[in-house]
């Protein structure tokens, strides 16, 4: 009979700090929803709901926690309309928390009954209500993105993230199927850039990965989100998938560099230049006048030299010379391009440095002078490729002051090898 009793009143004392706690989240409703609503006690009471065992796993609780949210911003609103003083900001960050709460409200009412069957009282006027603050999503996004690139704290980061995230969340979720996000919300994938922006600049990749292919397609900001979806499978070590986007970045913006160069590289740098001349080759037959395609195509003629010197000496000449040819058609297209002319002076003075190895050093030869006349030849053609490259390009030394100081050496050219002396 004791342990009957014993029982029941376990039953009743379990009974009755669920009550308890469900009494606690009607009065935190009850407070917010007052005349003069004191906002702190309803979210002490309401967070208190939120991980107890009793309440955190029932729609309404999570319902009760958003509804607090949103009177929050409808205090503040309501100064702003009476042109009293409130706070902008915790407009911004009640609109994201009540989001949130929302989204895990439908989440729980979604889950079927004893009978199997779904009860979802919550879904339309929370979806309405959410819509109409969504706004604030992207004004909270941007003011913490603001205030993030001035003060580089992950936080601030962190939360510009959430709040355009949560915009963005929106898409697809069941919720709003009946508004089709996806093709009806123009600023969208603008919104999905920023997030995936934001979330390189936190090193975190898998929401690179999660909001970019939102905005891909998109034909202002579509090649940047893939250029950072690219960048996080990279940084995910996803090698076939990275591999994969670059190709895919290629076909839909041909025109981007970031795609084609950076798949070159991996082609280049793996020692897969069959792959990456015939992939170049495609491109070229699709743009034969492409600038960008030929200087690649002469730069990976470039690297191959490395490659072959050791291996097989006339291969690695020849090399030498199809770079020559597609770095001379890069500059005859355009005139202005001063990495090709960097590369052509630069392949001369490889030529160069391959002829003076095998040309005889005994000035007693008869064939020295013939030798050094032939090197000069060199010389004599790197010198205009580096002066075109200085001319455009003053600024970027790396492109022509070593090689005009090596250049202006092997020549003898006194007063012009001093000046570049004096710049090194």
């Amino acid at each position: 009979m004791k342990k009957v009793l014993f029982v029941a009143a376990l039953l009743m004392g379990a009974t009755s700090l669920t009550f308890a706690q469900e009494k606690a989240v009607k009065e935190a409703k009850k407070i917010a929803n007052g005349t003069n609503p004191d906002f702190a006690k309803a979210e002490e009471l309401i967070n208190q709901a939120l991980v107890n065992p009793e309440t955190k796993d029932l729609a309404e609780t999570w319902d009760v926690a958003g509804f607090i949210q949103r009177r929050r911003s409808e205090e503040e609103m309501k100064n702003a309309y009476l042109r009293k003083p409130y706070d902008t900001l915790q407009v911004y960050n009640s609109a994201l928390n009540m989001c949130r709460y929302y989204f895990k409200c439908d989440e729980l009412a979604q889950i079927p009954n004893e009978k199997g069957k779904i009860k979802n009282k919550y879904r339309k006027s929370n979806a309405a209500t959410m819509l109409n603050e969504r706004g604030n999503l992207i004004n909270g996004g941007i003011q913490y993105y603001n205030t993030y690139l001035g003060s580089q704290s992950k936080e601030d980061g962190q939360k510009a993230l959430d709040f355009f995230g949560t915009y963005v969340d929106f898409a697809n979720h069941p919720m709003f199927e009946k508004e089709n996000l996806l093709q009806t919300d123009t600023i969208l994938p603008t919104i999905a850039y920023y997030a995936s922006m934001v979330a390189t600049r936190l090193e975190d990749y898998p929401s690179v990965l999660k909001y970019a292919p939102y905005a891909k397609d998109d034909k202002e900001v579509g090649k940047f989100a893939m250029e950072l979806e690219s960048t996080a499978l990279k940084a995910e070590g996803d090698t076939a998938k990275w591999i994969a986007s670059l190709q895919e970045g290629i076909q839909k913006y041909p025109d981007h560099q970031f795609f084609f160069g950076n798949l070159i590289d991996y082609y280049s740098n793996s020692n897969k230049y069959d792959e990456a001349l015939k992939f170049a080759d495609n491109m070229l037959a699709k743009d034969p006048n492409n600038t960008f395609y030929l200087y690649v195509k002469g730069y990976l003629y470039h690297n191959m030299y490395t490659v072959l010197r050791e291996k097989d000496a006339a291969q690695a000449a020849e090399a030498l010379n199809k770079a020559i040819e597609f770095y001379q058609k890069t500059t005859e297209i355009d005139p202005s391009y001063a990495e090709a002319y960097s590369n052509l002076g630069l392949v001369y003075c490889l030529q160069a440095q391959d002829f003076s190895e095998k040309a005889t050093t005994d000035v007693n030869d008869p064939k020295y002078q013939q030798d050094q006349a032939a090197l000069k030849v060199f010389y004599e053609k790197a010198r205009p490729c580096y002066e075109k490259a200085r001319q455009l390009q003053p600024e970027k030394k790396e492109l022509w002051l070593n090689g005009l100081y090596r250049v202006y050496y092997n020549l003898q050219m006194g007063p012009e090898f001093e000046e570049i002396e004096s710049l090194m």
